[in-house]
C-alpha cells in the first residue's frame, strides 16, 4: 500500500471591516457631505448621491474636479439628507464602519446625521483601529495593487471604499 501525502494550502480567513467614504463640496470646514459609499463586509455595497439642504450652499470647484460630482446633478438626482441617513442607518444597523479619512470623514457623516435630526445606529472608527503594524507597512503598495485588480474608472464614494476593504484584504 502507497501511502499518498496531501498537500494543504493554508486557507487565511479574513474578516474584512465595513468601510464607509465621503465625498464632500469642499475640503475646509464649511463643506458638507454629497455622496456616501458603503462596502458592507459581506461585500454588499451602498451608494448615495446627497442633495444638499437648502442652508448647504459652500461649493468647491477644485473638490468638483477631485470627485467629478457636478452641483445639479446633486439636485436633479441627489436624495434628501433626511432618506440618506434612514438608508444608511437600515443598511448598517448596529455595525461598526471603518474609514481610512476618520478626521474629515466623520465630522461630515455627524454634520448629514445632526442637520437631518437623526441618531446614528452605526459606529465610525478610523481604519487606524484595526491595522497591525505589517499591514500599514504593506498599505500603499497593496492599495496601487488593488487599484489595479478593481480597475475602477471613476472616483467616487463607493468605488473609494471598495479599494480601501480590497487594500485591506491585501495587505495580510
Amino acid at each position: 500500500m502507497v501511502a499518498a501525502r496531501l498537500s494543504f494550502k493554508r486557507i487565511l480567513l479574513i474578516n474584512l471591516p465595513t468601510i464607509i467614504d465621503i465625498e464632500a463640496s469642499g475640503f475646509g470646514p464649511h463643506s458638507y457631505p454629497i455622496e456616501v459609499g458603503v462596502v458592507r463586509q459581506d461585500g454588499n455595497r451602498f451608494c448615495k448621491l446627497i442633495k444638499p439642504f437648502e442652508d448647504w450652499t459652500y461649493w468647491d470647484q477644485e473638490a468638483e474636479k477631485v470627485h467629478g460630482i457636478s452641483h445639479s446633478l446633486l439636485t436633479k438626482t441627489g436624495i434628501s439628507g433626511v432618506q440618506a441617513c434612514l438608508e444608511l442607518n437600515a443598511f448598517l444597523a448596529s455595525s461598526e464602519v471603518y474609514c481610512d479619512g476618520w478626521v474629515v470623514d466623520l465630522p461630515w457623516i455627524n454634520k448629514l446625521f445632526s442637520r437631518a435630526g437623526i441618531s446614528m445606529s452605526f459606529r465610525v472608527s478610523s481604519l487606524e483601529m484595526i491595522l497591525k503594524s505589517h499591514q500599514m507597512e504593506r498599505w500603499h503598495q497593496s492599495k496601487e495593487q488593488a487599484i489595479e485588480i478593481l480597475k475602477l474608472s471613476r472616483h467616487r464614494a463607493s468605488n473609494d471604499a471598495l479599494i480601501i476593504q480590497k487594500t485591506f484584504e491585501l495587505t495580510y
